[in-house]
């Protein structure tokens, strides 16, 4: 099931087809760098897929991958999606390598944006993001979220204690942002 679609990205629903690229482009050391994951499996992929067909998509306090399709080149990322509760969701994103760089992550993102907030009416939007992983916080800062916190090793990770910026964006911001782009 299409989310929202433009004339070159769309967000959908997981289809099980999806499953040989998700697991690819998330085996790449560079895409798991500041992932929870060290390799991901084929059979990760499958649990995944079976455990969000088990429950309604925005059920509150579960976690939701949403394919990014390119209308060329198929599946090139996802977004992975927690509806905290009814009017909150943090949002993670990961772009196959190739596809980095060219735009793609902003327009999948802008588009993400206009479905949480102008069709699901959800009042906050956030993500955490490792400090180091300047591409995913310059994304998230060019979109118009607000860094909000930063958190001095607070996350211990493959080995090491890592550092976090929290970003945000509630509706209100997305609606003056979307007056002025007009």
């Amino acid at each position: 099931m299409t989310l929202l679609a433009s004339p070159l990205l769309s967000l959908r629903h997981f289809h099980h087809d999806d499953l040989d690229a998700f697991t690819r482009y998330r085996q790449d050391p560079d895409v798991a760098r500041y992932q929870s994951w060290e390799y991901f499996t084929r059979p990760q992929a499958e649990l995944l897929f079976e455990q969000m067909n088990e429950i309604p998509f925005g059920t509150p306090d579960n976690w939701f991958q949403i394919a990014i399709e390119h209308a060329e080149f198929g599946m090139v990322g996802d977004f992975g999606l927690h509806f905290v509760d009814d009017y909150q969701v943090e949002l993670g994103i990961t772009l196959d390598p190739k596809w980095q760089g060219k735009g793609i992550a902003k327009s999948a993102l802008n588009l993400l944006l206009t479905y949480l907030f102008d069709h699901l009416k959800k009042h906050r939007v956030y993500a955490v993001t490792d400090i180091r992983n300047h591409g995913s916080y310059r994304l998230f800062e060019s979109a118009g979220f607000r860094r909000e916190g930063s958190f001095l090793e607070n996350c211990f990770l493959k080995g090491e204690w890592c550092s976090e910026y929290l970003y945000a964006l509630l509706a209100s911001e997305w609606e003056v942002r979307n007056i002025v782009r007009k």
